[in-house]
């Protein structure tokens, strides 16, 4: 468990998919995905199983209510492979965001 990193109200619902960032990156981008699952619930299930292998910093559900799965000074696996004017390893850059968007 962790503290939350914000003064908003969150919920803090810890994810065991997450890592030290790399050596030397600054934090410069916030990455907003949607999860285009069946629902909330499902997607935010997803993202705190260890299965998965996949995780955000923050999330937030049809309701507006926002849960922070991974500390801001760790490295959440949500960019996949992805670059950015030649960067490789976004993970270390970013914040994540997922934003629920029900599958209809």
């Amino acid at each position: 468990m962790f503290p939350p990193d914000t003064e908003f109200d969150v919920e803090v619902r810890p994810s065991p998919n997450f890592g030290e960032r790399a050596t030397g990156k600054s934090l410069d981008m916030i990455i907003l995905h949607y999860t285009g699952m069946i629902d909330g619930d499902g997607a935010l299930n997803w993202l705190c199983n260890s299965k998965s292998g996949v995780s955000c910093h923050y999330f937030i559900d049809e309701s507006g209510k926002i849960s922070q799965l991974v500390a801001e000074e760790m490295r959440a696996w949500h960019a996949g492979k992805s670059c950015w004017k030649g960067e490789m390893d976004i993970n270390s850059r970013s914040i994540g965001i997922e934003i629920v968007n029900p599958r209809s």
